[in-house]
C-alpha cells in the first residue's frame, strides 16, 4: 500500500526540477554541467521535503538517473500515487468560516481533484470577492476580501511565477483598535488560481499572508 507523503506544492517542485533537466539535457553537452544539474535536482527535489523516509528519499532521487522523456514522464506519474490529498472538508465547514455571509456562494467541492489543491479559493463574481480557505496546524483558515483584476502580468505572491494578476484586498483590525477601525493588507495573486496550485512550490509567502489579516 502507497503511504501518501507528497504534498501538492511539493509535487510542483518535482515537476519543475524535471522539466529543467530535460531542458539541460537536449541543450547540454558538457558532462560536467550535466553531473552537476543533475545532483542540483536531486538535492531540490529531497529539500522540499522536512523528512523522509530512506526509501521515500531514494524514490526521489531517481530523477537524477533520468534520460529520455518517456523516463521522466514515467517518474513523474509514478509518484501520483503517493500524492497526500488536501484534508477533507464539507460546505458546512466552510460556511463556518465565513460566518457574517449569510449567503456565501461555494465551490463545487465534487469537481476538485484535492489531490492538486495546496489552497482551496473561488470567487463570487456578483460581490468582486475571493475566499481562500487553507488548512495549517489542524484547521481551517478562512480569509475574504476585494479581488480586482489589474489586466497585467507580474509576479505572483503565492506561486512566485509571472502570471496574470489581480489585486487582492482584505480588510483587517489593528490590536487594540476600537471597532470600527479596520485597514486593508493588499497583493497581487494569480486571477487564475487553478494555475497558481498547479505551479505553487513554497507555501510561505501564502500562509505569511494568510496568518497577517487572518481574524
Amino acid at each position: 500500500m502507497n503511504t501518501p507523503f507528497i504534498r501538492n506544492h511539493q509535487y510542483n517542485v518535482i515537476k519543475k526540477q524535471s522539466e529543467f533537466l530535460q531542458n539541460t539535457l537536449r541543450t547540454v553537452a558538457d558532462r560536467r554541467v550535466l553531473e552537476t544539474v543533475r545532483f542540483r535536482a536531486g538535492t531540490i527535489v529531497t529539500e522540499a521535503f522536512p523528512s523522509l523516509t530512506q526509501e521515500q528519499q531514494q524514490m526521489l532521487e531517481q530523477i537524477s538517473t533520468l534520460e529520455s522523456g518517456y523516463d521522466f514522464q514515467r517518474y513523474v506519474s509514478a509518484l501520483e500515487p503517493y500524492l497526500e490529498s488536501y484534508p477533507t472538508i464539507t460546505l458546512k465547514q466552510i460556511q463556518k468560516l465565513f460566518p457574517k455571509i449569510k449567503k456565501l456562494k461555494t465551490p463545487d467541492l465534487s469537481s476538485i481533484d484535492f489531490r492538486f489543491v495546496t489552497y482551496l479559493s473561488w470567487v463570487d463574481i456578483a460581490t468582486n470577492k475571493l475566499f481562500i480557505v487553507y488548512p495549517f496546524e489542524g484547521q481551517f483558515i478562512g480569509i475574504e476580501g476585494r479581488i480586482t483584476p489589474t489586466h497585467k502580468s507580474g509576479y505572483c505572491l503565492f506561486c512566485n511565477r509571472h502570471q496574470e494578476l489581480a489585486f487582492f484586498s482584505v480588510k483587517t483590525k489593528p490590536a487594540n483598535a476600537s471597532p470600527d477601525n479596520y485597514s486593508a493588507v493588499g497583493q497581487y495573486v494569480c486571477m487564475d488560481n487553478h494555475k497558481c496550485n498547479g505551479i505553487i512550490t513554497d507555501t510561505r509567502p501564502l500562509e505569511k499572508f494568510i496568518l497577517s489579516v487572518r481574524k
